[in-house]
């Protein structure tokens, strides 16, 4: 199991945390969703709006300031959930412009990048999509997976090391049925797979109304369940499902923060895991980057559900924003590191083991990917402050 290691009495070694589940896009909406009370359908509304505002010249932008701030906060890799594929008017751009656009922003902030192209073909179960949903569809999963297999040949020859090609399905109710199973006999079974699971009770209702089964066992029916697929968020569960996820050896990956900002609920993390899932961890909308938070929101909140304490030990919290991350996007073991300063007030007399719980981002003294340095004290070594790259960004989107 991964481990912290002390470098002397000042500065700890942490294993560079992975980022399993990204939406580089929302980021737009931090600090702008919060006039009244509404939901997640309701914020589900801006998310869209924001998604029509971006060109690939204008996500590179964004996206490279997204990528920047990761890198400075502690995340050494990231799997990118992609949707926003084609125009707005849902026709092609000429040579996957987008995609193109997310791989060089990742490659300008040298941070490892999973691109997880996502099949999303549906406004809802048995619901056609809207208009703002238009430019995510490749009409099927047939088409879908010729893109995906495209994309890979394409990224490939001038991606980089530190960029691989993933996929994923938006969910049950973005993929009709009979497309799932397209999808589980087509794709090349060495891609790691993605899924938005549970995240919303409704999404729940629907599947059973539809189907007479939770999503769970729609996926189970698919063929789609097996030890590549990660489901993220995984909120809303019977026993059933979490047994079959456990037995399946899924990926459960968890976004405290985002889930918490959301109002989505507390998911089953330490029962999924004694079922014999794998939990990882992710910033989804980036209400918040910081993997610290993100750890010690897995532990908070099995607390205020289970309404006790050391529900998961400090090593699991680590263990799961590094190995459950490194298994989730397909990647293999690495150098990538951080340094964490130990005598700061957030984490001065912290026993070594429990920074997760202690530390911020704010206390990293230097981020190594691929041994090199791309942030020190709060800095990108190449593109500086993100806030100004933010600033340029946002300047350039119509929102």
């Amino acid at each position: 199991m991964t481990a912290i290691t002390a470098v002397d009495s000042t500065i700890a070694l942490v294993p560079g945390p992975v980022n399993a589940h990204s939406h580089a896009f929302h980021r737009v909406l931090r600090g702008r969703t919060h006039r009244e009370q509404g939901s997640f359908w309701t914020w589900r509304e801006q998310m869209y709006s924001a998604a029509s505002a971006l060109t690939p010249a204008g996500y590179e932008r964004l996206a490279t300031a997204v990528f920047a701030e990761m890198v400075v906060s502690g995340w050494t890799a990231v799997g990118e959930f992609h949707y926003v594929h084609h125009r707005p008017d849902g026709t092609p751009y000429a040579d996957h412009d987008m995609e193109r656009a997310l791989a060089r922003a990742a490659a300008a902030a040298g941070i490892r990048l999973a691109l997880l192209d996502t099949c999303y073909l549906a406004g809802g179960i048995g619901q056609p999509l809207a208009a703002a949903q238009t430019r995510f569809s490749d009409g099927d999963a047939a088409a879908w997976v010729r893109r995906v297999h495209s994309l890979r040949a394409a990224l490939a020859e001038e991606a980089g090391a530190l960029v691989t090609v993933g996929a994923a399905i938006h969910s049950v109710r973005a993929v009709p049925a009979d497309q799932l199973t397209v999808i589980a006999s087509d794709l090349d079974p060495a891609l790691p797979l993605h899924v938005h699971l549970s995240e919303q009770q409704a999404e729940n209702v629907a599947c059973l109304d539809a189907h007479g089964v939770t999503p769970t066992e729609l996926l189970e029916r698919s063929g789609l369940l097996s030890p590549r697929l990660s489901a993220v968020h995984a909120t809303h569960l019977t026993d059933a499902d979490i047994a079959l996820l456990g037995r399946r050896e899924v990926t459960i990956v968890m976004c405290p923060t985002t889930e918490a900002d959301l109002g989505d609920g507390i998911g089953p993390a330490r029962a999924l895991h004694d079922a014999g899932a794998t939990i990882a961890l992710g910033s989804d909308q980036h209400a918040v980057l910081d993997p610290f938070l993100e750890m010690r929101g897995l532990e908070h909140h099995e607390r205020l559900g289970a309404q006790l304490r050391g529900r998961f030990t400090p090593a699991e919290i680590i263990s799961a924003a590094v190995d459950g991350g490194r298994r989730s996007l397909g990647l293999g073991l690495s150098d990538d590191v951080v340094l964490v300063r130990r005598n700061t007030a957030r984490t001065a007399g912290s026993d070594l083991d429990q920074l997760p719980l202690t530390a911020t981002a704010a206390d990293i003294a230097e981020v190594r990917i691929a041994g090199t340095v791309v942030a020190r004290d709060g800095e990108h070594t190449s593109l500086g402050d993100p806030g100004r790259l933010y600033a340029d960004a946002l300047t350039h989107l119509d929102l």
